[in-house]
């Protein structure tokens, strides 16, 4: 029997959020319902919005999400009704060659990503005889939605649901586009771009992997001081010269180890600046999106050995590491509160975005009502 769910969906690319009522269907074998407490406004849903990225139109909006399970379908064994969850923008089915070999980011189950079907093809969201796809095959800004079990997380149950819906991208991602598709080390340079909600855990991953210098560069003072003063920069700087200038200085010239891309929209000028200031043998780690292209002449990776590397969910295996990250969170280790610079309601999801867009958060988070 189906039920009842307020959403934030997209019908059209360049339209706002609009909020509906849309029915979904029971699981199906293999899937769980969830009820969402929390989701996170990740720029992912946003590019989807804009009509930056391609998406099949209708969509519910939300990868980030967290809450507990409300219905199984038949053969599911990941987890039980009652259990508190996050998803996985990205499934993790354990059993597809990338996922055999560790590399659960790139789990063959994630290719109805910009679908938002499952993978019979069918959608659990309808409204008056029309599908609605789940953005990820997920949709958390919907009060209920039914998902594949390979997309959830089992977490313990006093893990805050804000907090958990972050562990679901914006935290994995930006920190393993540092610890493990960025790959620091211990006394390296690492020079930052961009600290929102993936950006300052890239910030956070550098410091906890022992890097020497961890240098943001952000526009906006507010993300700088608090990259600075809480998440572990050591420098913070409102241009890429400055950021540039220091590193000659303080490496003596060497410059830096890696650099970590995770501005809002991907462009030509920081991808030709975060080449510039790795010195040799190093790591530009892209993970952001838009419609930035590689212009710089091949020699400036030829002579000095520098490497350009794709990030999708910051190299993290979801399974091994979402649990390692809240491990690390009730540890005191990794800061998580500290990421939420406002809540919201489902229905305020199109300031929730202007406020991002703006400068003014570096992680809002829907809180949705029951």
């Amino acid at each position: 029997m189906s039920i009842t769910t307020r959403a934030a969906v997209c019908r059209v690319p360049g339209q706002p959020w609009e909020i509906t009522e849309l029915e979904l269907d029971e699981p199906k074998a293999n899937e769980v319902r969830i009820k969402f407490y929390a989701a996170g406004l990740c720029h992912s849903d946003d590019h989807i919005q804009k009509g930056d990225a391609p998406m099949r139109m209708p969509v519910v909006g939300g990868h980030e999400g967290a809450g507990i399970i409300d219905a199984v379908g038949p053969a599911v064994t990941r987890v039980k009704v009652g259990d508190h969850v996050t998803v996985s923008f990205i499934p993790a089915c354990g059993k597809c060659r990338y996922c055999a070999t560790g590399r659960q980011q790139l789990c063959d189950a994630g290719l109805n990503a910009a679908v938002g079907c499952f993978l019979d093809g069918t959608f659990r969201f309808h409204q008056g005889g029309e599908d609605f796809g789940g953005l990820c095959v997920l949709g958390t800004f919907s009060q209920y939605a039914v998902v594949h079990e390979y997309s959830v997380i089992k977490i313990p149950q006093e893990i805050p649901f804000d907090v958990a819906a972050l562990v679901a991208c914006g935290v994995p991602t930006g920190w393993g586009s540092a610890v493990r598709a960025g790959g620091v080390r211990a006394g390296q340079t690492v020079v930052i771009y961009g600290t929102g909600g993936v950006g300052m855990n890239a910030v956070q991953g550098a410091a906890l992997a022992g890097a020497k210098n961890v240098v943001v560069v952000d526009p906006v003072e507010f993300k700088r001081d608090a990259a600075l003063s809480t998440f572990g920069a050591t420098h913070a700087f409102a241009t890429a010269k400055e950021a540039h200038d220091f590193v000659v200085e303080t490496t003596w010239g060497e410059l830096a180890d890696v650099a970590i891309i995770t501005v809002g929209i991907l462009h030509d000028e920081v991808i030709a600046n975060a080449i510039k200031v790795v010195g040799k043998t190093g790591q530009v780690t892209i993970t952001a999106v838009g419609n930035g292209w590689i212009n710089e002449n091949p020699g400036m990776l030829i002579g000095y050995q520098r490497r350009i590397q794709g990030s999708i969910y910051g190299g993290c295996s979801p399974l091994v590491d979402v649990p390692q990250l809240i491990g690390l969170y009730k540890a005191g280790k990794l800061k998580l509160d500290e990421l939420i610079t406002r809540r919201y309601k489902l229905d305020e999801v199109n300031e929730g975005y202007q406020d991002m867009l703006d400068g003014k958060n570096i992680r809002g988070v829907i809180i949705h009502e029951h």
